[in-house]
């Protein structure tokens, strides 16, 4: 396996912090299970540690690179080359519905950098009914935070709005120096698992993020303030919801209620 920097210098502009470390490689790939045949899209290769173990097991594999020098490199890469289509975007403003090719869903992988990896799980979601599964290298405190349930402080709007969808399972602890330059966080790999039928059905994955957004505003605040101006402490009680409750005592499918109590009466 190609282990040099091919003397790319990291971007801090882009986040880039670039894996080294070949047993968190292996283990990663080996959570990812790749399998020939299957639709592999992964977000920002950056200098190919997970695509080159990924591509030794299929045949072809999508990259999303926004890095110019590094879209290059890819395409002229000696081994992976003929196994890649790379595409050129910004992950954040790429349809992901493009890259689903008859029914096969779309299998999305990647070491997100940290500074768009909340806003890229988001716009993920909104591609969901595209996608068979995530696998996703972040900071270890963003993986407690898709994770983390009711009544912690980690639980918030991404909580609820990911935990409505997906089946969420931490995979494991990646320590700073597997990584060149070594980040200041601890990072950790999550496994996201989109439901064929969610426990909680919502009208409108939006609204659902709007309420949540409203909800947890000012965390120290009770449901009745933070979301006053939409909806009222009658109403509240209505939908069997306290309203003096602290938004992150409330279950996810007490915030399912909100959003489609909210689409009923807004949209």
């Amino acid at each position: 396996m190609n282990k040099t920097h091919l003397g790319h210098r990291a971007r801090k502009r882009f986040g880039q912090n670039f894996l080294h470390d070949e047993q968190v490689i292996d283990d990663i790939v080996a959570a990812i299970g790749p399998m020939e045949g299957q639709n592999l899209i992964e977000i920002g290769p950056g200098l190919a540690a997970l695509t080159e173990p990924v591509a030794e097991q299929i045949d072809h594999l999508t990259v999303v690179e926004l890095d110019r020098d590094l879209a290059d490199r890819l395409e002229h890469h000696p081994f992976l080359a003929p196994k890649l289509t790379v595409y050129r975007g910004d992950a954040l403003k790429t349809d992901f519905r493009q890259f689903q090719q008859a029914d096969e869903k779309l299998r999305v992988f990647g070491n997100l950098p940290y500074n768009i990896s909340t806003p890229l799980i988001f716009h993920l979601l909104d591609h969901i009914e595209v996608i068979a599964d995530m696998h996703f290298m972040l900071q270890k405190e963003v993986v407690d935070r898709l994770a983390a349930e009711p009544n912690s402080k980690a639980y918030g709007r991404v909580s609820v709005s990911v935990q409505q969808c997906c089946r969420v399972e931490p995979v494991l602890r990646v320590p700073a120096g597997a990584f060149t330059p070594p980040p200041k966080v601890e990072s950790a790999v999550v496994r996201l698992v989109p439901y064929a039928e969610p426990p909680y059905p919502v009208a409108s994955r939006e609204h659902l993020k709007k309420v949540t957004q409203l909800a947890f505003q000012q965390r120290r605040k009770t449901l009745r303030n933070n979301l006053k101006d939409i909806i009222s402490e009658q109403q509240l009680e209505a939908l069997g919801i306290d309203p003096t409750a602290r938004p992150e005592t409330l279950e996810v499918e007490a915030f399912c209620k909100l959003a489609n109590w909210y689409t009923e009466n807004y949209a």
